[in-house]
C-alpha cells in the first residue's frame, strides 16, 4: 500500500518544518510513505529548508502563487499511489493518526475521502473537521454566529454536522481540506480539484462531487491531528484571500444549488457581496489594530 502526502506551502516555513517532522516521527506502519511539498513562491526560504532538512521529500518550487487547487493537482496528476493525502502545512499528525485513517479507508471501499479529528493548539476541537454542505439557511446561521451557539440545534447548526460527536466516527457530507485522505479509484472517476477555486471551498466542492458520483465521506474521530488555525493565512484575511473566499462561496452555490430559483439566487449573491464588504472591513481594522499594538510595544 502506498500513501502520497501533498503539502502546499505559502509563507509558512516554520510550520512546514513542524509538519514534515511530524510525518517523520509518526509515519504509517501499514503503507509506504511518499511526501511532496509544493511551494507557491513563498519567498521565505521554504524550498531551501526542505532541501536542507528533508532531502527525501519531493520538492516542487513554483514561480508564482497558483493557488491551493492547482498546486495540489500538479502532484495528483503524476502520482500513482493508492491513497493521496492533502495536508496543510499548519498541521501536525499525532501518533497512529495516519494508520487509523488508512485502516478505515481499507475497511470501507465505499469511502472516497476521509478526515480526522482536528484539534487547535489549546486542545479544543476544530469544528470545521466535519461539515455538511452549506445551504443558504445554514450558511447564514453559521456566519451570524447563531449556528455556532450551543443552543442552535441541528437545524441551525447543520453546517457543523452536529449529529456526529467529535470523538465518534461515521459518514458526513464533508471534511476539512487541512487533511483529506483520498482514494485513487475515486479520484480517477471524479477528477481533480476544481481550479476555479483559487483558495477556499475546493474541499467542499470535491466532497460534493464524490457524493454525487456515489462515493461516501468519512469522519474518523479516533484519529487526531493538530491544526494551527490560520497558520497559513494569518490571523486575518488579506483582500485577495477575502475575495477568493467569497468568490468560492458563490461558485459552490452556482454549481450545486443555484439556477432554479432566480429570486433566491439574487438574494444569495447579494448576501455574499455584503459579507465580503463586512469581512474586508473587519480584516482591515484587525490589521491596523495589530500594527498599532506592535508599534506601541516597539
Amino acid at each position: 500500500m502506498q500513501l502520497h502526502v501533498i503539502v502546499v506551502a505559502y509563507r509558512s516555513r516554520e510550520l512546514v518544518r513542524a509538519c514534515l517532522r511530524s510525518l517523520q516521527g509518526h509515519p504509517p506502519a501499514a503503507a509506504d510513505l511518499q511526501v511532496s511539498v509544493v511551494d507557491n513562491a513563498s519567498g521565505d526560504g521554504t524550498p531551501e529548508l526542505v532541501r536542507a532538512e528533508f532531502p527525501a521529500v519531493d520538492l516542487v518550487a513554483m514561480a508564482g502563487n497558483v493557488g491551493f487547487s492547482a498546486a495540489n493537482n500538479l502532484v495528483l496528476r503524476r502520482s500513482t499511489a493508492e491513497y493521496m493525502l492533502l495536508l496543510n502545512p499548519d498541521t501536525e499528525v499525532r501518533p497512529g493518526a495516519l494508520d487509523r485513517v488508512l485502516e478505515t479507508m481499507s475497511r470501507r471501499p465505499e469511502v472516497a475521502v476521509a478526515g480526522p479529528r482536528l484539534v487547535l493548539r489549546d486542545g479544543t476541537f476544530d469544528h470545521a473537521a466535519k461539515r455538511s454542505f452549506p445551504t443558504p439557511v445554514s450558511a447564514l446561521a453559521h456566519f451570524t454566529g447563531l449556528g455556532r451557539s450551543r443552543l442552535a440545534g441541528e437545524f441551525l447548526g447543520q453546517y457543523r454536522a452536529p449529529g456526529l460527536g467529535e470523538h465518534e466516527s461515521g459518514y458526513v457530507e464533508a471534511v476539512n481540506g487541512a487533511f483529506m485522505m483520498v482514494r485513487r479509484e475515486a479520484l480517477e472517476q471524479v477528477g481533480l480539484l476544481d481550479e476555479g477555486y483559487w483558495l477556499y471551498m475546493e474541499d467542499l466542492d470535491w466532497c460534493c462531487r464524490f457524493e454525487r458520483a456515489g462515493w461516501r465521506t468519512w469522519y474518523e474521530g479516533g484519529a487526531e491531528v493538530l491544526h494551527v488555525k490560520g497558520g497559513t493565512s494569518g490571523s486575518w484575511r488579506g483582500l485577495r484571500q477575502n475575495i477568493a473566499f467569497h468568490r468560492g462561496m458563490g461558485r459552490f452555490y452556482r454549481k450545486f444549488q443555484g439556477g432554479s430559483r432566480p429570486l433566491l439566487d439574487a438574494l444569495v449573491y447579494i448576501a455574499i457581496g455584503l459579507k465580503l464588504i463586512v469581512s474586508a472591513l473587519r480584516s482591515s481594522l484587525a490589521r491596523r489594530t495589530a500594527l498599532r499594538t506592535r508599534g506601541r510595544r516597539a
